[in-house]
């Protein structure tokens, strides 16, 4: 490639990046704060309910994007890349912004967990015709001999989106007030809406780009020959030829794809969360930090997979996963485990703080004790305890309830959290980096962004996007085991690293379908 070509390539990655990762933020913010919407939207009788309610309106995102994949893919292969995805881009962050506007469900009951589902399904909608449409696009301009290299740089956009929504969360949290705790309070009453309403100005931003960008030269010279495809949805699926490479990439690759990628950083982020317990802000730094030194690895595997081919790289990555889950998350319980680490240490302080309130409309008031025990390592666990106290004793009426824990990580056992979150997410570079390349090969460039756009969603939204919420049900049926939401992914991995490793060429001619 000469000096042009190249600067003409960074240029459509470049625009193609930006609208793709405001995209992904918009996508990404819900997930990111679950705990926060399921507490505004949903009865709050229930938390566990409130928060299962919230993880399915987030899975319901994924689960309609194979519809958009049809729908914006139909479109892309009649009319073009460009303004297929300047379409999906309109939508995401028209949507994404109505959610920032929705009154709680305390002030229009049910209508607002119905408003928020219908507008989540939009989301999906749109994301399910923007990645085909910007991998392709950038395929579509990358020489074949370095298309996994060129679409790499797409793949980072996914991680990077969840990276800014965690990041503007914490700014916005920090931001409200000089007090924290009020900070946080302000945060959760109507704070939360901020991180959604900003991204009407990213949208605006990258609509401007877009609307500078040229049609993908391979598409342009389809249509200008009149060869564009009539009907694309029936020439992707009616012929058995190309129905077989669809259903091989979905079963051979991106279902395998999928679970790893929302393993590796939705549910771990859940889990170290709601499992763990840990701190809301360092349960988001952890991960932000873990993003932060793996993202470059995209780039690495997806430049790999020019030279060594796509197959084995995925590959490696589901089997590493397979066999890495479980001995990761039960070292975090390890990490985590109050009485273990108690019994290590004499604690330094664990004085219980006693406030006392009365209920209204009953005899009896309420002792809420908060006790912080600090270790020699500087890890603190604070526990919130709530008795009921018969009227004029102070003999509890029952066991106390545990409110709530939170644990704050010492400097050592952060970084080790920081740790075992990079190798998920290097797992999850490894089958994401080459998969965008891999799949722009396997179809014919006029039924392309259909073709491959429906495996990618349904794999991604389907199977991986489920992930979060089918392992959080796992930990509330089967409750004595809190691993047992990771047999999940690891058994959808399972089944796609067979059909990849015996059905799935390493070697395809990057030149035959263009």
């Amino acid at each position: 490639m000469s000096n042009q070509p190249n600067q003409g390539i960074w240029k459509v990655i470049g625009a193609s990046s930006v609208g793709t990762l405001i995209e992904w933020y918009d996508f990404y913010i819900f997930g990111s704060l679950a705990t926060v919407i399921a507490t505004q939207f949903f009865p709050n009788t229930n938390p566990t309910a409130a928060l299962l309610s919230t993880l399915a309106t987030f899975a319901a995102g994924f689960i309609v994007r194979p519809f958009g994949a049809l729908v914006f893919g139909r479109l892309g292969d009649l009319i073009g890349r460009k303004y297929t995805f300047l379409l999906t881009l309109v939508l995401m962050g028209g949507s994404t912004f109505a959610i920032g506007l929705i009154p709680s469900y305390e002030t229009i009951g049910f209508a607002a967990p119905i408003l928020v589902l219908i507008l989540r399904l939009l989301q999906g909608l749109a994301l399910g015709g923007e990645y085909g449409g910007a991998a392709t696009y950038v395929a579509e301009h990358a020489p074949p001999n370095k298309r996994g290299y060129f679409t790499s740089w797409i793949q980072t956009t996914a991680t990077l989106g969840l990276f800014v929504s965690l990041g503007v969360i914490l700014l916005t949290r920090h931001s409200l007030d000089a007090d924290p705790e009020t900070s946080i309070r302000k945060f959760n009453e109507w704070g939360w809406r901020i991180p959604f309403l900003v991204s009407i100005v990213l949208v605006i931003v990258s609509i401007y780009i877009r609307l500078k960008m040229n049609e993908s030269p391979l598409f342009a010279k389809l249509k200008s020959e009149g060869k564009v495809s009539v009907n694309p949805l029936k020439e992707s699926f009616g012929h058995r030829t190309n129905l077989k490479m669809v259903l091989l990439a979905l079963f051979g690759a991106t279902m395998g794809q999928g679970v790893v990628w929302y393993t590796g950083q939705f549910y771990a982020q859940s889990f170290i969360e709601n499992v763990c317990k840990i701190d809301f802000d360092q349960s988001r730094t952890i991960i932000i930090w873990a993003i932060l030194f793996a993202t470059p690895f995209f780039v690495v595997f997806g430049s790999w997979s020019d030279k060594v081919g796509r197959k084995w790289i995925m590959m490696t990555g589901m089997l590493l996963a397979i066999f890495s889950y479980r001995p990761i998350y039960k070292e975090f319980i390890g990490l985590t485990d109050i009485p273990a680490r108690i019994a290590q240490s004499t604690p330094t302080a664990g004085i219980p703080v006693q406030e006392s309130a009365k209920l209204p409309n009953e005899a009896g008031t309420v002792k809420i004790t908060r006790t912080r025990y600090t270790l020699p390592s500087g890890m603190q666990f604070t526990e919130l305890r709530t008795d009921t106290i018969q009227s004029n004793t102070t003999t509890p009426a029952g066991p106390g309830k545990l409110l709530y824990t939170e644990k704050k990580l010492d400097n050592f056992t952060y970084w080790k959290f920081v740790g075992l979150i990079f190798i998920q997410v290097i797992f999850v570079t490894m089958v994401y980096g080459p998969i965008a390349a891999f799949l722009v090969e396997l179809f014919p460039t006029k039924i392309r962004y259909t073709s491959m756009s429906l495996p990618y969603h349904i794999g991604n939204g389907v199977f991986g996007g489920l992930t979060p919420f089918i392992a959080t049900l796992l930990t509330t049926i089967y409750t004595q085991d809190a691993l047992v939401g990771l047999w999940y992914p690891i058994l959808i991995a399972a089944v796609c690293l067979v059909i990849g490793t015996l059905y799935i060429n390493n070697k395809i001619d990057p030149n035959v379908n263009d």
